[in-house]
C-alpha cells in the first residue's frame, strides 16, 4: 500500500514536470507565431492549451483522492498541497502562452510587434522558454539554490520590459495607438509568465525545506560589517 501510496506522489510530480514542459514550449511557439505572423502555429498553441488544462484537472483529482484515502501528514502533506499551487502556476502560465498566440491570430496577416521591437520581443519569449525550463528542472531534482536562482535570472525579464515601456513612452513612438496596447499587453503576458515560472521556484523550495524562499534568502544575506573608525568619524 505505501508503495502504490509514493507511486501516486511521483505521479504528481511527473504531471507538473509535462506541464512546466508543455507551457515552456507554448510560450516558445507562440513568440514565433507572433514574430512571423504564422496563424496555423497561433491555432496549434492554442488548441494544445487544452492538454495543459486537462493534465491540471487530473493532478487535482489524484490530489483530492490521495488527501482523502490516505490523510498525509508533514512531508508528504506539503507535497500534495504545494503541487495543488504550483499546477495553478503552471495552467496559468499557458493561459499567458495562449494568450500570445491569440493575439498573432487576431492581428494576422499583419503583426502585432513593430519590427524595431522584434529583438525585444523574442529575447522575452526565449527568456520566458528558459524560466519554465529551469522551473521545471527544479521539480526533478529539488534542487533548492537552482531554485533560489530563478528570481535572480527573472530581474533580466524586469529589465526587458522596462525596455518595451521606454519604446513606447518615446516622443518617436510612430507605430499608433494599437499598436502600443498589443505591445503593452505582450510585455505583461511575458513578465507574468516569468513570475509564475519564478513561483513555481520557490513552492519546491518551501516543498523541501518547509520555509518560505523570501525568509531563506534573506537569512543567507551576509551582514553589514561596521566599518572600523565610522563611528568617530
Amino acid at each position: 500500500m505505501r508503495d502504490a501510496y509514493h507511486e501516486e506522489l511521483d505521479s504528481i510530480s511527473d504531471s507538473l514536470v509535462e506541464m512546466a514542459r508543455l507551457v515552456g514550449s507554448a510560450i516558445g511557439r507562440a513568440t514565433t507565431a507572433m514574430l512571423d505572423s504564422d496563424l496555423k502555429l497561433a491555432e496549434n498553441v492554442i488548441e494544445a492549451d487544452q492538454r495543459v488544462d486537462e493534465l491540471q484537472h487530473e493532478l487535482e483529482a489524484r490530489a483530492i483522492a490521495l488527501l482523502a484515502r490516505q490523510q498525509p501528514v508533514a512531508t508528504d502533506l506539503r507535497i500534495v498541497v504545494t503541487s495543488l499551487r504550483m499546477s495553478a502556476d503552471l495552467e496559468r502560465s499557458g493561459d499567458l502562452a495562449q494568450h500570445v498566440a491569440k493575439l498573432a491570430r487576431l492581428r494576422y496577416p499583419d503583426r502585432a510587434v513593430p519590427s524595431d521591437l522584434h529583438a525585444t520581443i523574442l529575447e522575452m519569449g526565449q527568456l520566458a522558454q528558459r524560466l519554465m525550463a529551469k522551473a521545471a528542472e527544479v521539480i526533478i531534482t529539488k534542487d533548492v539554490d537552482l531554485a533560489l536562482q530563478l528570481e535572480q535570472d527573472d530581474d533580466e525579464m524586469d529589465l526587458l520590459h522596462r525596455t518595451l515601456f521606454q519604446h513606447l513612452m518615446d516622443d518617436r513612438w510612430k507605430h499608433g495607438i494599437e499598436t502600443a496596447v498589443d505591445v503593452t499587453l505582450l510585455g505583461r503576458y511575458y513578465e507574468r509568465f516569468a513570475d509564475h515560472a519564478v513561483s513555481v521556484a520557490k513552492r519546491v523550495v518551501y516543498l523541501v525545506t518547509g520555509e518560505h524562499a523570501d525568509e531563506l534568502q534573506t537569512e543567507a544575506q551576509p551582514e553589514i560589517q561596521a566599518v572600523p573608525g565610522a563611528e568617530s568619524a
